[in-house]
């Protein structure tokens, strides 16, 4: 059997992958983006409309205020005393009004002479001449207060203020209006281009050993249709190379045999009983690693045999019981309580290869049994194969599930095996769903974990479960 009983490359721990913030899907990741620039830009335009505003309010304070109130004034001074007072409301506007009084608030302070308020009070002063401006004060950022004196020396007193233009209620509700149709938009463009990229991922991760075609629908736009193509075209080759590959090593298989079977039978005439038995060994050694690398290559297509709904537990009890009678160490602990469905074969030889491991290792095999419903809906069944043996190298844990590659180098298949059993149980347990390991044990030995997925707990059936396949006794497919 193989001497390399961890992962290979594809099985073994994955450096941790650096943590991210953020979106982690391309869909998420796009529509994140366009919908914050959407944003933003309609956070920009809403700013615009209230710097507009601003200037709109300013060009109107600047342009034809002044005119109006050096007008009033002119009016006011113009007027018999009498009937001045009857005209203040005739020429009071938004933005300024008179008073025929000393109405200087005791709060104003002088002018700030900013951009505004200092372009604004300048105008204002050059407006009103001749008329003689005794005091001008401001309150706060929008009030102003002139104090005039009329040609008969009475005193007015001109109240502007700087009068707001509010973005209308309505404008705010057509951005937020924009924005919600813009994401909705947003959302339907980026899964209309994600989609079939979602698709594409999905038919390559159901690629399985088997290499058995997932065609994908070739439509949609000309750059995705043509990435469908393409792929759909790689599926095919690739399924077919590999049958081809099968094909010749299986024909290799069979003509070997004949040679193999020629040399046997010469072999038993020879009369140096030594040689003959040396012969003998070199020729089963042969015609072992011909059928395991036929085998090896057959699991690549996955396997052919149907599933079925297992007593897990029952066909443990079996391997268990068949180890026993050929005289081995072997125990059970743990239980899995509930079937699953699988290959019974291939599930035979996967732990029959991983018991025989570990007795060749580790001269004693405990097996482990749990199962996991803490990731309901989707439960696994770990079965765990133990020894006390040497345990794996740290740095060969990527490389023994690899063909024919073995820690010991000797190619004597009493001390090595063939460097097969394990790859084998590798492409068979990735063909059922699920995944092989090997762990180093604290204080040596080695852990041999085959996790499966594993059907929700049900009571078991014996019309249902096939309860047979562990009473045939040990393949030794794996050596």
């Amino acid at each position: 059997m193989s001497a390399l009983r961890a992962p290979g490359g594809a099985s073994a721990n994955p450096p941790p992958r650096p943590r991210r913030f953020g979106p982690r899907t391309l869909f998420a990741r796009v529509f994140w983006m366009m919908v914050l620039g959407i944003a933003i830009a309609q956070a920009l335009a809403y700013v615009a409309i209230r710097q507009e505003r601003s200037m709109a309010l300013r060009s109107l304070m600047m342009s034809g205020i002044e005119r109006d109130i050096a007008t009033g004034v002119a009016v006011l001074d113009r007027l018999p005393p009498a009937e001045r007072a009857t005209w203040l409301n005739r020429l009071e506007r938004p933005n300024f009004r008179f008073a025929l009084a000393d109405e200087i608030d005791a709060q104003a302070g002088p002018v700030d002479h900013t951009e505004f308020s200092g372009a604004f009070v300048d105008a204002l002063t050059q407006a009103l001449r001749p008329f003689r401006i005794e005091r001008v004060a401001q309150v706060g950022a929008r009030r102003y207060q002139l104090l005039v004196r009329l040609g008969d020396g009475t005193a007015v007193t001109v109240h502007a203020r700087r009068v707001d233009m509010p973005i209308p209620e309505w404008v705010t509700w057509v951005l937020v209006a924009q924005l919600v149709v813009l994401t909705f938009c947003t959302w339907m463009a980026v899964r209309l281009v994600t989609r079939p990229l979602n698709a594409l991922a999905t038919a390559a991760d159901d690629l399985g050993p088997d290499l058995t075609p997932r065609l994908i629908a070739e439509d949609g736009p000309a750059e995705v249709a043509h990435a469908a193509r393409a792929f759909n075209a790689m599926q095919q080759r690739i399924a077919g190379y590999t049958a081809e590959r099968v094909e010749i090593l299986a024909a290799i298989s069979h003509d070997l045999q004949t040679p193999i079977t020629r040399m046997r039978l010469r072999a038993d005439l020879m009369a140096d009983e030594a040689l003959r038995d040396k012969f003998r060994q070199d020729l089963d050694a042969m015609h072992a690693l011909v059928r395991e690398g036929v085998t090896y290559a057959r699991t690549l297509h996955g396997t052919s045999e149907p599933t079925a709904r297992l007593d897990t537990d029952a066909l443990l009890a079996s391997i268990v019981g068949d180890y026993e009678d050929a005289g081995e160490s072997v125990t059970l602990d743990g239980a899995a309580g509930a079937p699953i469905v699988a290959p019974p074969q291939a599930l035979k030889r996967i732990l029959v290869n991983l018991i025989d491991n570990a007795l060749a290792f580790g001269g004693a095999a405990e097996i482990q049994v749990r199962r996991d419903d803490a990731q309901d809906p989707a439960p696994r069944l770990t079965i765990a194969v133990l020894d006390r043996g040497p345990g794996i190298p740290e740095d060969q844990l990527g490389e023994v599930f690899k063909p024919f590659h073995r820690l010991e180098t000797s190619r004597n298949r009493e001390t090595g095996g063939t460097g097969l059993g394990l790859a084998i149980a590798q492409q068979l347990a990735t063909a059922m769903g699920g995944h092989l390991s090997l762990h180093n044990r604290p204080g040596g030995g080695l852990e041999a974990r085959l996790s499966l997925p594993a059907s929700p707990p049900t009571a078991l059936s014996t019309t249902s479960v096939d309860k047979s396949v562990g009473s045939t006794g040990r393949d030794g497919a794996s050596r």
